[in-house]
């Protein structure tokens, strides 16, 4: 009998668990969150704030001293997410060189393994953050232009690489808690970044430069003194965390083994299990979703502080009072994956989330008052913030082996970052502070996401029945042979991947 299958009859769910191994288990995870999410929270949390704040700088001055037309503006913010979709084309690039040209545009984090997230992911905040400094120093449109299609290039695989790597550290039922961990970092970004920008206002005139560029160099030094840190911290596998025994690594890796039998390295890249994912039904409808919740989670990212200015507030209390939304949303983003992992479920809580950003779109499009409109983004921001880790540990969940799981956790990236692109074209400021074909867009969006939820959710469902009514036939052609297991042995895991009928789609 296999580790694996010895501990199948041993895994937390199994009947007959000692409770000194379910003691053990519990321990060896808990010091697997102390050592993993914090780092890869303040991670996400600089990644979201340093691509972010060019919307504190805008409410500190920057557009009018560097004399920008909103148009050139949006420019600037839209050049980051073009440069988030072609650094990751050119990671594919780089270790498929003699492939088609038509796979290298596909953005996608292959280089993680290759290279280990120890080594690639400080290497990226170090770099980038010297990168956000040097925004401190621009004087014009191209040079403002210049530098952030330069940090999209840097920062753009930190995203779906967080994800891809947490996947491998996590069972299914527990990621989308720990997506949300570092995922919630992205609202208390956009808390942090209204406090520290009110308070970095003040510098204005220091060395003789703007308030609106010490917002840029000091969170982009303190960027680059974490990224160092990170050399130190990162563990590129849970053999790797220091603070485990072996025994503690051993039941790690064989409880990941049990949940995801395809996930020891044993896989090749090929260009079938690209395809594979990319016509996925399920893929696809996320993927949709991922296209949705990018435009109304960075459309708020980016501009809401100056939403709130434009609803007539001053600068320094526009940039206060976008905190408190952001605080609303941290809390809501973990509550809601709480009780997504507790019952493993996706598709309820999905839907239930984006209907707080419903009702937050619908409150903002009828307020009548200042006071009704801000109000309204404590629904708008939790229902959209809250609703990202969900559907970001659904896609992990159901795709596998690992290529076929990195390349969906990429068209997820590749989705959200295109409707990143889409956001700063939306709020141009002659529209404002009603935004209303805007705010129509937004709710029709928060709708659909529910109803993307829905059908996913159908047709997951009839999946799974499906492939345990066809499991004979799916798996006869890998039960010849003597040593062959009943469940097709390792080929038939690693051929069908979440197709094999013993994987259970996350629904």
């Amino acid at each position: 009998m296999s580790d694996a299958e010895k501990f199948r009859t041993s895994s937390p769910s199994a009947v007959g668990l000692t409770e000194k191994e379910r003691l053990l288990e519990r321990k060896a995870v808990r010091k697997l969150d102390y050592a993993v999410l914090p780092v890869m929270t303040m991670f996400y949390l600089l990644s979201f704030l340093d691509r972010a704040n060019i919307g504190n700088a805008r409410v500190a001055g920057l557009q009018k001293d560097l004399g920008l037309t909103d148009h050139q503006y949006q420019i600037c913010v839209t050049v980051l997410f073009v440069y988030n979709l072609f650094v990751c084309s050119s990671q594919f690039q780089a270790e498929w060189l003699d492939r088609p040209y038509i796979f290298a545009e596909l953005p996608a984090n292959l280089l993680l393994r290759k290279i280990g997230p120890g080594l690639l992911m400080p290497t990226l905040l170090t770099i980038w953050g010297v990168i956000v400094t040097l925004q401190g120093l621009v004087t014009s449109y191209a040079g403002l232009v210049a530098v952030r299609a330069v940090l999209g290039l840097v920062e753009g695989p930190m995203f779906p690489g967080i994800v891809l790597f947490l996947s491998g550290f996590y069972t299914r039922a527990e990621l989308s808690l720990r997506v949300a961990v570092f995922f919630s970092s992205a609202s208390l970004s956009g808390a942090f970044s209204g406090l520290l920008a009110a308070a970095i206002m003040n510098m204005d005139g220091v060395g003789n430069k703007p308030g609106w560029a010490w917002i840029f160099i000091l969170e982009g030094l303190f960027s680059v003194c974490v990224g160092i840190a990170g050399f130190f911290l990162v563990p590129s596998t849970p053999r790797d965390v220091l603070f485990l025994t072996e025994e503690e690594k051993d039941i790690l890796l064989r409880r990941l083994e049990v949940d995801r039998p395809s996930i020891n390295p044993a896989d090749h890249f090929s260009f079938k299990e690209v395809f594979r994912s990319v016509l996925s039904p399920h893929v696809i409808m996320v993927f949709i979703c991922f296209y949705m919740l990018g435009t109304t989670l960075y459309g708020l990212g980016l501009f809401l502080p100056s939403l709130v200015n434009q609803l007539g507030f001053s600068p320094v209390k526009s940039q206060l009072l976008s905190v408190g939304p952001f605080v609303a949303g941290f809390f809501v983003t973990l509550i809601s994956a709480f009780f997504s992992d507790r019952y493993n479920v996706r598709a309820i809580p999905t839907a239930a989330i984006s209907t707080l950003a419903v009702i937050g779109f619908a409150m903002y499009l009828r307020a009548d008052n200042k006071y009704v409109a801000y109000g309204s983004m404590f629904f708008c921001v939790p229902g959209v913030y809250a609703t990202a880790p969900v559907v970001s540990a659904w896609m992990s969940n159901n795709s596998e082996p690992y290529y076929r799981r990195a390349t969906s956790i990429a068209l997820g990236f590749i989705a959200t970052n295109s409707g990143g692109i889409t956001s700063t074209w939306l709020y141009p400021t002659k529209q404002g502070p009603r935004f209303t074909r805007t705010t129509i867009l937004n709710l029709m969006f928060s709708a659909l996401i529910i109803v993307g939820a829905g059908l996913n959710a159908v047709y997951l469902t009839r999946m799974n029945a499906r492939k345990q009514k066809d499991r004979a036939k799916i798996l006869a052609p890998y039960m010849e042979g003597s040593d062959v297991k009943g469940d097709g042995g390792m080929r038939a895991w690693m051929e069908l991947g979440d197709r094999h009928p013993d994987f259970r789609y996350t629904i």
